[in-house]
């Protein structure tokens, strides 16, 4: 049996939980009613801005989203329905296919935007002080480079049991 977290952990690791699970509904609700945009489109459109002619390889968002290819396929076929975006054989390679933003999809993300940020500082930022931001940067910053590089603890559960 794997060995239980303490008392203060336990209570971290449920209201993390319980909390980010009603941001992430609160920002998505605010999204759909405000833009008509799901969390995966907004993310989707912002990425596609800030790349490089407005464009990713799709291996490359399915990354960047966290997304299995078979989701990022199925999120791009629903926003190239849309005209939010299109896809397009890579210019360097004609093997792979790219993402590409449209100027509908810009526009889209360009209206959502406002509304999004002042979602963003509603249910979360305005409540914290400078040091909670730094503080929460920090932890997502080091947990996320370290989920990324692949580097969390091997440990299997059974290794964890005490033997009496």
């Amino acid at each position: 049996m794997a060995e239980s977290l303490d008392p203060a952990r336990l209570a971290a690791w449920r209201s993390y939980i319980e909390a980010s699970q009603r941001l992430f509904t609160r920002l998505e609700e605010d999204l759909r009613t405000d833009s008509d945009l799901t969390f995966a489109d907004y993310h989707v459109l912002v990425l596609l801005s800030e790349a490089p002619r407005h464009r990713l390889r799709m291996g490359q968002l399915a990354s960047r989203l966290v997304f299995s290819p078979s989701r990022l396929t199925y999120q791009i076929s629903a926003m190239q329905r849309r005209g939010l975006v299109t896809r397009q054989a890579c210019p360097d390679d004609r093997r792979g296919s790219e993402a590409v933003l449209t100027a509908t999809g810009l526009l889209a993300l360009r209206e959502a935007a406002p509304h999004h940020l002042l979602s963003v500082r509603r249910h979360l930022m305005d409540d914290l002080d400078e040091a909670e931001v730094a503080f929460l940067a920090r932890i997502f910053t080091r947990l996320g480079e370290r989920l990324r590089a692949g580097n969390t603890d091997t440990t299997h559960p059974t290794d964890l049991t005490t033997t009496g």
